[in-house]
Protein backbone atom coordinates (compact mmCIF):
# COMPACT_ATOMS: atom_id res chain seq x y z
CA UNK A 1 0.00 0.00 0.00
CA UNK A 2 1.07 3.55 -0.68
CA UNK A 3 0.08 6.73 -0.21
CA UNK A 4 0.81 9.90 -2.51
CA UNK A 5 -0.15 13.60 -1.73
CA UNK A 6 1.38 17.09 -2.88
CA UNK A 7 1.98 20.12 -0.46
CA UNK A 8 3.97 23.06 -1.19
CA UNK A 9 4.40 22.17 -4.30
CA UNK A 10 6.57 19.15 -2.89
CA UNK A 11 5.02 15.37 -4.22
CA UNK A 12 5.15 13.01 -1.15
CA UNK A 13 5.22 9.42 -1.12
CA UNK A 14 4.56 7.05 1.74
CA UNK A 15 5.57 3.57 1.77
CA UNK A 16 2.69 2.31 4.17
CA UNK A 17 4.58 -1.14 5.25
CA UNK A 18 8.33 -0.27 5.30
CA UNK A 19 7.18 3.06 6.57
CA UNK A 20 9.94 4.70 3.60
CA UNK A 21 8.86 8.48 2.77
CA UNK A 22 10.10 9.43 -1.24
CA UNK A 23 10.10 13.18 -2.82
CA UNK A 24 9.10 12.15 -6.39
CA UNK A 25 8.95 14.53 -9.44
CA UNK A 26 5.67 15.46 -11.11
CA UNK A 27 5.62 12.82 -13.81
CA UNK A 28 6.64 10.20 -10.73
CA UNK A 29 3.47 11.24 -9.02
CA UNK A 30 1.17 11.01 -12.05
CA UNK A 31 2.47 7.79 -12.94
CA UNK A 32 1.54 6.06 -9.91
CA UNK A 33 -1.63 6.40 -10.52
CA UNK A 34 -1.82 4.21 -13.60
CA UNK A 35 1.20 1.84 -12.74
CA UNK A 36 0.67 -0.53 -9.72
CA UNK A 37 2.15 -4.20 -9.18
CA UNK A 38 3.25 -6.52 -11.02
CA UNK A 39 4.98 -4.29 -12.81
CA UNK A 40 6.86 -5.36 -15.98
CA UNK A 41 10.18 -4.47 -17.39
CA UNK A 42 9.08 -1.65 -19.72
CA UNK A 43 6.42 1.12 -19.54
CA UNK A 44 3.06 -0.13 -20.82
CA UNK A 45 2.08 1.71 -23.97
CA UNK A 46 -1.61 2.39 -22.35
CA UNK A 47 0.11 4.23 -19.58
CA UNK A 48 2.68 6.18 -22.00
CA UNK A 49 -0.43 7.04 -24.04
CA UNK A 50 -2.05 8.45 -20.94
CA UNK A 51 0.77 10.35 -19.83
CA UNK A 52 2.45 11.58 -23.42
CA UNK A 53 0.39 14.84 -23.66
CA UNK A 54 2.18 16.02 -20.09
CA UNK A 55 5.35 14.57 -20.56
CA UNK A 56 8.24 13.79 -22.85
CA UNK A 57 9.12 9.85 -23.85
CA UNK A 58 11.82 10.09 -22.13
CA UNK A 59 10.74 11.73 -18.99
CA UNK A 60 7.99 8.81 -18.10
CA UNK A 61 10.69 6.05 -18.75
CA UNK A 62 12.52 7.62 -15.99
CA UNK A 63 10.30 7.44 -13.81
CA UNK A 64 9.15 3.93 -14.32
CA UNK A 65 12.48 2.63 -13.80
CA UNK A 66 12.91 4.62 -10.77
CA UNK A 67 9.45 3.28 -9.40
CA UNK A 68 10.84 -0.18 -10.81
CA UNK A 69 14.21 0.19 -8.29
CA UNK A 70 11.95 0.93 -5.54
CA UNK A 71 9.78 -1.46 -5.78
CA UNK A 72 13.23 -4.18 -6.31
CA UNK A 73 14.61 -3.17 -3.34
CA UNK A 74 11.07 -2.76 -1.34
CA UNK A 75 10.70 0.53 -0.60
CA UNK A 76 7.26 0.69 -2.77
CA UNK A 77 4.43 -1.87 -2.32
CA UNK A 78 6.50 -3.42 0.57
CA UNK A 79 5.19 -6.87 1.85
CA UNK A 80 3.15 -6.03 5.53
CA UNK A 81 5.46 -8.05 7.24
CA UNK A 82 2.45 -6.99 10.85
CA UNK A 83 -0.07 -8.80 9.44
CA UNK A 84 0.78 -12.71 10.87
CA UNK A 85 2.39 -10.92 13.63
CA UNK A 86 -0.98 -9.09 14.70
CA UNK A 87 -2.58 -12.95 14.66
CA UNK A 88 -1.36 -14.19 17.78
CA UNK A 89 -2.72 -12.49 20.62
CA UNK A 90 0.01 -10.94 23.32
CA UNK A 91 -1.29 -10.05 27.03
CA UNK A 92 1.42 -7.95 28.42
CA UNK A 93 2.05 -6.87 31.85
CA UNK A 94 0.51 -3.56 32.82
CA UNK A 95 2.83 -1.00 33.28
CA UNK A 96 1.02 2.26 33.26
CA UNK A 97 -2.01 3.03 35.43
CA UNK A 98 -4.72 6.32 35.72
CA UNK A 99 -5.31 7.11 39.15
CA UNK A 100 -9.34 9.24 39.66
CA UNK A 101 -7.49 10.66 42.36
CA UNK A 102 -10.93 12.97 42.36
CA UNK A 103 -14.10 12.67 40.93
CA UNK A 104 -15.04 16.05 41.51
CA UNK A 105 -13.88 19.47 39.88
CA UNK A 106 -13.90 22.94 40.58
CA UNK A 107 -14.60 23.75 37.14
CA UNK A 108 -17.53 23.24 34.82
CA UNK A 109 -16.28 22.72 31.23
CA UNK A 110 -19.32 22.27 28.65
CA UNK A 111 -17.63 20.06 27.00
CA UNK A 112 -16.43 17.56 29.28
CA UNK A 113 -17.14 13.92 28.58
CA UNK A 114 -16.48 12.99 32.13
CA UNK A 115 -20.03 14.98 33.18
CA UNK A 116 -17.89 17.70 34.73
CA UNK A 117 -16.17 15.73 37.17
CA UNK A 118 -17.89 12.66 38.37
CA UNK A 119 -18.01 10.38 35.11
CA UNK A 120 -21.75 10.51 35.76
CA UNK A 121 -21.30 8.06 39.15
CA UNK A 122 -21.21 11.18 41.95
CA UNK A 123 -18.66 13.52 43.09
CA UNK A 124 -16.30 12.01 45.36
CA UNK A 125 -12.51 11.71 46.24
CA UNK A 126 -10.17 8.68 46.55
CA UNK A 127 -9.18 7.53 49.52
CA UNK A 128 -5.22 7.15 50.13
CA UNK A 129 -6.47 3.14 51.00
CA UNK A 130 -7.53 3.14 47.24
CA UNK A 131 -4.51 4.63 46.15
CA UNK A 132 -2.32 2.19 48.00
CA UNK A 133 -4.07 -0.86 47.34
CA UNK A 134 -4.18 0.50 43.40
CA UNK A 135 -0.34 0.71 43.98
CA UNK A 136 -0.20 -2.32 45.02
CA UNK A 137 -2.28 -4.00 41.87
CA UNK A 138 0.17 -2.55 39.86
CA UNK A 139 3.12 -3.96 41.37
CA UNK A 140 1.80 -7.19 41.29
CA UNK A 141 0.19 -7.02 37.27
CA UNK A 142 3.51 -5.70 36.12
CA UNK A 143 5.71 -8.26 36.01
CA UNK A 144 9.08 -7.82 34.17
CA UNK A 145 8.39 -4.18 33.88
CA UNK A 146 10.89 -2.20 35.36
CA UNK A 147 9.28 1.66 34.70
CA UNK A 148 5.60 2.03 35.87
CA UNK A 149 3.70 5.29 34.96
CA UNK A 150 0.67 6.87 37.15
CA UNK A 151 -1.05 9.28 36.12
CA UNK A 152 -3.03 11.57 38.83
CA UNK A 153 -6.24 12.34 37.02
CA UNK A 154 -9.98 13.68 37.98
CA UNK A 155 -12.00 15.62 38.07
CA UNK A 156 -9.60 17.67 39.28
CA UNK A 157 -6.49 15.84 41.15
CA UNK A 158 -5.40 19.45 43.13
CA UNK A 159 -8.60 18.72 45.34
CA UNK A 160 -7.49 15.60 46.75
CA UNK A 161 -3.62 16.68 46.54
CA UNK A 162 -2.65 15.27 50.03
CA UNK A 163 -4.11 12.12 48.85
CA UNK A 164 -1.61 12.52 45.66
CA UNK A 165 1.37 13.36 47.93
CA UNK A 166 0.77 9.70 50.47
CA UNK A 167 0.63 7.82 47.02
CA UNK A 168 3.33 9.16 45.73
CA UNK A 169 5.57 8.85 48.89
CA UNK A 170 4.10 4.78 49.25
CA UNK A 171 4.91 3.98 46.03
CA UNK A 172 8.44 5.37 46.17
CA UNK A 173 9.00 3.38 49.60
CA UNK A 174 8.43 -0.05 47.45
CA UNK A 175 10.54 1.17 44.57
CA UNK A 176 13.93 -0.65 45.90
CA UNK A 177 11.97 -3.79 47.06
CA UNK A 178 10.23 -4.19 43.77
CA UNK A 179 12.85 -2.80 41.23
CA UNK A 180 11.05 -0.51 39.99
CA UNK A 181 10.86 3.24 39.05
CA UNK A 182 7.94 5.15 39.52
CA UNK A 183 7.15 8.10 36.92
CA UNK A 184 4.00 10.46 37.95
CA UNK A 185 2.33 12.43 35.67
CA UNK A 186 -0.54 14.77 36.63
CA UNK A 187 -3.04 16.54 34.58
CA UNK A 188 -4.50 20.00 36.36
CA UNK A 189 -6.86 22.93 35.37
CA UNK A 190 -4.15 25.06 37.61
CA UNK A 191 -7.18 26.99 39.78
CA UNK A 192 -5.41 25.37 43.20
CA UNK A 193 -2.11 26.05 42.22
CA UNK A 194 0.12 27.99 44.67
CA UNK A 195 3.63 27.89 45.61
CA UNK A 196 4.46 24.65 47.53
CA UNK A 197 1.88 22.99 45.43
CA UNK A 198 4.23 23.98 42.22
CA UNK A 199 7.23 23.24 44.03
CA UNK A 200 6.47 19.32 44.62
CA UNK A 201 4.66 19.10 41.35
CA UNK A 202 8.56 20.02 39.28
CA UNK A 203 10.31 17.70 42.29
CA UNK A 204 8.35 14.75 41.58
CA UNK A 205 5.95 14.74 38.55
CA UNK A 206 7.42 13.37 35.57
CA UNK A 207 5.24 14.80 33.24
CA UNK A 208 2.60 17.64 34.00
CA UNK A 209 -0.19 18.48 31.60
CA UNK A 210 -1.99 21.86 32.05
CA UNK A 211 -5.71 22.33 30.75
CA UNK A 212 -6.31 25.10 28.69
CA UNK A 213 -7.73 26.18 25.53
CA UNK A 214 -5.75 29.15 24.33
CA UNK A 215 -7.00 33.09 23.69
CA UNK A 216 -9.09 34.61 27.01
CA UNK A 217 -12.21 34.61 25.08
CA UNK A 218 -11.77 30.85 23.55
CA UNK A 219 -10.93 29.49 27.13
CA UNK A 220 -13.66 31.33 29.15
CA UNK A 221 -16.48 30.11 26.75
CA UNK A 222 -16.13 26.48 27.49
CA UNK A 223 -13.79 26.32 30.90
CA UNK A 224 -15.84 28.20 33.46
CA UNK A 225 -15.91 28.06 37.43
CA UNK A 226 -19.33 27.09 39.09
CA UNK A 227 -20.64 30.37 38.90
CA UNK A 228 -20.22 30.43 35.12
CA UNK A 229 -17.15 32.86 35.13
CA UNK A 230 -13.98 32.33 33.05
CA UNK A 231 -10.54 30.79 34.80
CA UNK A 232 -8.22 32.49 32.16
CA UNK A 233 -6.99 34.85 34.17
CA UNK A 234 -6.21 33.00 37.38
CA UNK A 235 -4.25 30.31 35.59
CA UNK A 236 -2.33 31.92 33.02
CA UNK A 237 0.35 33.47 35.54
CA UNK A 238 -0.09 29.56 37.76
CA UNK A 239 1.05 27.88 34.82
CA UNK A 240 3.93 30.21 33.58
CA UNK A 241 5.27 30.01 36.69
CA UNK A 242 5.15 26.21 37.22
CA UNK A 243 6.83 26.42 33.26
CA UNK A 244 9.18 28.79 34.71
CA UNK A 245 10.11 26.24 37.66
CA UNK A 246 10.05 23.22 35.90
CA UNK A 247 13.71 23.00 33.87
CA UNK A 248 14.39 20.42 31.31
CA UNK A 249 11.44 18.34 33.15
CA UNK A 250 8.53 17.42 30.72
CA UNK A 251 5.14 19.40 30.24
CA UNK A 252 2.84 20.42 27.60
CA UNK A 253 -0.03 22.80 28.13
CA UNK A 254 -3.13 20.89 26.92
CA UNK A 255 -6.39 22.42 24.96
CA UNK A 256 -9.58 21.78 23.40
CA UNK A 257 -10.91 23.22 19.87
CA UNK A 258 -14.60 23.33 19.27
CA UNK A 259 -17.08 24.79 16.39
CA UNK A 260 -16.74 28.19 18.21
CA UNK A 261 -12.95 28.47 17.42
CA UNK A 262 -12.46 26.77 14.12
CA UNK A 263 -9.16 29.17 13.66
CA UNK A 264 -7.44 27.19 16.40
CA UNK A 265 -4.03 28.10 15.02
CA UNK A 266 -4.80 31.60 16.93
CA UNK A 267 -5.11 29.58 20.03
CA UNK A 268 -1.72 27.54 19.41
CA UNK A 269 0.00 30.75 18.39
CA UNK A 270 -1.26 32.63 21.44
CA UNK A 271 -0.09 29.95 24.01
CA UNK A 272 3.37 29.89 22.28
CA UNK A 273 3.90 33.49 22.83
CA UNK A 274 2.20 33.22 25.92
CA UNK A 275 5.74 31.22 27.23
CA UNK A 276 4.73 27.80 26.28
CA UNK A 277 6.35 25.50 23.73
CA UNK A 278 5.29 22.05 24.57
CA UNK A 279 1.53 22.55 23.25
CA UNK A 280 -1.48 19.61 22.06
CA UNK A 281 -4.47 21.29 20.93
CA UNK A 282 -7.01 18.55 20.61
CA UNK A 283 -10.50 18.51 18.50
CA UNK A 284 -13.32 18.14 20.81
CA UNK A 285 -14.99 14.75 20.45
CA UNK A 286 -18.90 15.40 21.27
CA UNK A 287 -22.20 14.67 19.59
CA UNK A 288 -23.10 16.64 16.69
CA UNK A 289 -25.99 17.30 18.18
CA UNK A 290 -24.18 19.90 20.61
CA UNK A 291 -23.79 23.44 19.01
CA UNK A 292 -20.33 23.21 19.83
CA UNK A 293 -19.60 19.94 17.95
CA UNK A 294 -17.05 19.28 15.36
CA UNK A 295 -18.65 18.06 12.01
CA UNK A 296 -17.74 16.91 8.38
CA UNK A 297 -18.59 20.44 7.14
CA UNK A 298 -15.63 21.38 9.74
CA UNK A 299 -13.40 19.58 7.81
CA UNK A 300 -12.10 21.98 5.42
CA UNK A 301 -11.23 24.88 7.81
CA UNK A 302 -9.73 22.08 9.98
CA UNK A 303 -7.65 21.40 7.03
CA UNK A 304 -6.68 24.64 6.42
CA UNK A 305 -5.74 25.21 9.88
CA UNK A 306 -2.98 22.54 9.89
CA UNK A 307 -1.49 24.20 7.08
CA UNK A 308 -1.27 27.01 8.55
CA UNK A 309 0.50 25.63 11.69
CA UNK A 310 2.70 23.70 9.55
CA UNK A 311 4.00 27.74 7.83
CA UNK A 312 3.98 29.34 11.06
CA UNK A 313 5.61 26.61 13.24
CA UNK A 314 8.22 25.90 10.52
CA UNK A 315 9.13 29.60 10.42
CA UNK A 316 9.59 29.86 14.53
CA UNK A 317 12.06 26.95 13.85
CA UNK A 318 13.72 28.26 11.17
CA UNK A 319 14.40 31.66 13.90
CA UNK A 320 16.47 28.87 16.29
CA UNK A 321 13.88 28.76 18.90
CA UNK A 322 11.64 25.83 19.76
CA UNK A 323 7.87 25.01 19.71
CA UNK A 324 6.88 21.28 19.85
CA UNK A 325 2.91 21.12 18.42
CA UNK A 326 1.98 17.18 19.86
CA UNK A 327 0.22 16.40 16.75
CA UNK A 328 3.19 17.43 14.38
CA UNK A 329 5.41 14.89 16.45
CA UNK A 330 6.42 11.88 14.51
CA UNK A 331 9.61 9.53 13.50
CA UNK A 332 10.21 8.26 9.82
CA UNK A 333 13.87 6.97 10.90
CA UNK A 334 13.01 4.24 13.28
CA UNK A 335 9.00 4.90 14.72
CA UNK A 336 7.65 3.41 17.78
CA UNK A 337 8.12 -0.60 18.53
CA UNK A 338 5.69 -3.20 16.65
CA UNK A 339 3.06 -3.08 19.37
CA UNK A 340 2.82 0.67 19.98
CA UNK A 341 2.71 0.21 15.65
CA UNK A 342 -0.11 -2.19 15.75
CA UNK A 343 -2.18 -0.98 19.02
CA UNK A 344 -1.47 2.17 20.26
CA UNK A 345 -2.01 3.52 23.97
CA UNK A 346 -2.13 0.19 25.47
CA UNK A 347 -5.65 0.96 26.83
CA UNK A 348 -7.02 -2.32 28.65
CA UNK A 349 -4.00 -4.44 28.52
CA UNK A 350 -0.75 -2.66 29.59
CA UNK A 351 -2.96 0.70 31.02
CA UNK A 352 -6.09 0.79 33.40
CA UNK A 353 -8.29 3.46 35.29
CA UNK A 354 -9.04 3.64 38.62
CA UNK A 355 -12.05 4.98 40.15
CA UNK A 356 -12.60 6.12 43.69
CA UNK A 357 -14.26 3.51 44.37
CA UNK A 358 -11.56 1.18 43.18
CA UNK A 359 -13.42 0.22 39.91
CA UNK A 360 -11.14 -0.85 37.11
CA UNK A 361 -11.46 0.64 33.71
CA UNK A 362 -9.43 0.16 30.27
CA UNK A 363 -8.74 4.27 30.55
CA UNK A 364 -10.22 7.00 31.79
CA UNK A 365 -12.78 7.67 29.12
CA UNK A 366 -14.03 4.33 29.74
CA UNK A 367 -15.15 5.02 33.28
CA UNK A 368 -18.61 4.75 33.53
CA UNK A 369 -19.38 2.66 30.50
CA UNK A 370 -20.29 -0.14 32.93
CA UNK A 371 -19.69 -2.70 30.31
CA UNK A 372 -16.14 -2.31 30.71
CA UNK A 373 -15.24 -2.53 34.22
CA UNK A 374 -13.03 -4.72 34.50
CA UNK A 375 -13.12 -5.26 38.58
CA UNK A 376 -12.51 -3.81 41.54
CA UNK A 377 -8.77 -2.96 43.15
CA UNK A 378 -10.28 -3.53 46.81
CA UNK A 379 -12.23 -6.93 46.24
CA UNK A 380 -9.12 -8.10 44.23
CA UNK A 381 -11.71 -9.13 41.00
CA UNK A 382 -9.88 -8.46 37.59
CA UNK A 383 -11.36 -9.49 34.47
CA UNK A 384 -8.46 -11.28 32.10
CA UNK A 385 -11.43 -11.99 29.54
CA UNK A 386 -11.17 -8.00 28.94
CA UNK A 387 -8.14 -7.56 28.82
CA UNK A 388 -7.26 -10.32 26.56
CA UNK A 389 -10.00 -8.40 24.41
CA UNK A 390 -7.88 -5.37 24.23
CA UNK A 391 -4.97 -7.17 23.64
CA UNK A 392 -6.64 -8.60 20.50
CA UNK A 393 -7.67 -4.62 19.23
CA UNK A 394 -5.26 -3.35 16.83
CA UNK A 395 -5.14 -2.10 13.30
CA UNK A 396 -5.87 -5.51 11.78
CA UNK A 397 -8.56 -6.19 14.25
CA UNK A 398 -10.14 -2.64 12.52
CA UNK A 399 -11.82 -3.32 9.03
CA UNK A 400 -10.87 0.07 8.22
CA UNK A 401 -7.78 0.18 9.09
CA UNK A 402 -6.21 -2.49 7.16
CA UNK A 403 -7.62 -0.03 4.21
CA UNK A 404 -5.76 2.84 5.54
CA UNK A 405 -2.18 4.11 4.57
CA UNK A 406 -2.44 5.92 7.97
CA UNK A 407 -2.72 2.93 10.52
CA UNK A 408 0.67 2.65 11.63
CA UNK A 409 0.81 6.30 12.82
CA UNK A 410 -2.51 6.53 14.44
CA UNK A 411 -2.16 2.59 15.60
CA UNK A 412 -6.30 2.53 14.93
CA UNK A 413 -6.96 5.61 16.76
CA UNK A 414 -8.89 6.09 20.17
CA UNK A 415 -10.62 2.52 21.76
CA UNK A 416 -12.82 4.71 23.38
CA UNK A 417 -14.59 7.53 20.89
CA UNK A 418 -14.93 4.03 18.75
CA UNK A 419 -17.15 2.76 21.49
CA UNK A 420 -18.96 5.95 22.13
CA UNK A 421 -20.04 6.43 18.79
CA UNK A 422 -20.00 3.33 16.82
CA UNK A 423 -20.74 1.07 19.88
CA UNK A 424 -17.75 -1.01 18.77
CA UNK A 425 -14.18 -0.98 19.95
CA UNK A 426 -12.77 -2.66 16.72
CA UNK A 427 -14.95 0.03 14.66
CA UNK A 428 -12.76 3.39 13.67
CA UNK A 429 -14.65 6.94 14.22
CA UNK A 430 -14.19 8.31 10.59
CA UNK A 431 -14.38 11.84 11.78
CA UNK A 432 -11.14 11.49 14.03
CA UNK A 433 -9.81 9.10 11.12
CA UNK A 434 -10.08 12.41 8.82
CA UNK A 435 -8.57 14.65 11.26
CA UNK A 436 -5.98 12.16 12.13
CA UNK A 437 -4.72 11.55 8.27
CA UNK A 438 -4.96 15.73 7.95
CA UNK A 439 -2.23 15.68 11.04
CA UNK A 440 0.09 12.71 9.62
CA UNK A 441 0.47 14.44 6.27
CA UNK A 442 1.25 17.56 7.98
CA UNK A 443 3.59 16.27 9.56
CA UNK A 444 5.71 14.13 7.35
CA UNK A 445 5.40 17.27 5.13
CA UNK A 446 7.57 19.02 7.93
CA UNK A 447 10.12 16.83 8.32
CA UNK A 448 10.43 16.58 4.95
CA UNK A 449 11.14 20.45 4.57
CA UNK A 450 13.54 20.01 7.52
CA UNK A 451 15.44 17.62 5.23
CA UNK A 452 15.64 19.46 1.87
CA UNK A 453 16.51 22.67 3.62
CA UNK A 454 19.37 21.39 5.88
Amino acid sequence: MIHKFKAKDICILLDTNSGGVHVIDDVTFDLLDHAEPPFEKECPKNVMDILKENYTEEEIKEAYADILELYDNKLLYSDDVYGDYSKTVVESPIKAMCLHISHDCNLRCKYCFASTGDFGKGRKLMPFEVGKAAIDFLLEKSVGRENLEVDFFGGEPLMNFDVVKQIVEYARSKEEEYHKNFRFTITTNGMLLDDDTIDYINKEMYNVVLSIDGRKEVNDRMRVRVDGSGCYDRILPKFKKLVDGRGDKEYYVRGTYTKYNLDFSEDVMHLYEAGFDEISVEPVIESPEEAYAITEEDLDQIYAEYDKLVDRIGAIRKSGKHINFFHFMIDLDQGPCVIKRLRGCGSGNEYVSITPDGDIYPCHQFVGHDEYKMGNIEEGTFNNDIKKEFAGCHVYSKPACQECWARFYCSGGCNANNFVFNGDIHKAYELSCKIQRKRIECAILMKVLEQLEA
